[in-house]
């Protein structure tokens, strides 16, 4: 069974550690880059969380991760709270799998 891993400053992750998370507390962009490739080189996470601000800094780390299986990364907001940038993503990947936005239609927001 695969681990559910959450990438982050500690203020947006540390409330994961509840409900069974493998919370990976990171300080800067370069230290979440190291932490991302460590836990997919692993094979143990079925998906990662990566919040806005890293997943925005790391987009050209991201794309060689973007069309393996698993682990699926997904970028979740901050506490800052959304940029929008995880939903834009999920709106293309929808897009790419199915070939229209079935999730939003024509909205755009």
């Amino acid at each position: 069974m695969y681990k559910i891993g959450i990438i982050g400053n500690r203020d947006a992750v540390q409330g994961f550690m509840a409900v069974g998370f493998a919370v990976r507390e990171v300080s800067d962009a370069q230290e979440a880059a190291k932490t991302l490739h460590a836990m997919t080189k692993s094979g143990e996470f079925g998906i990662i969380f990566l919040t806005e601000n890293y997943a925005m800094q790391l987009e050209e780390e991201l794309t060689r991760y973007r069309d393996l299986p698993i682990p699926a990364i997904v970028s979740i907001p901050g506490q800052e709270g959304s940029s929008g940038y995880g939903m834009n993503n999920l709106r293309r990947a929808v897009e790419r799998a199915v070939g229209t936005d079935i999730l939003f239609g024509n909205d755009k927001s």
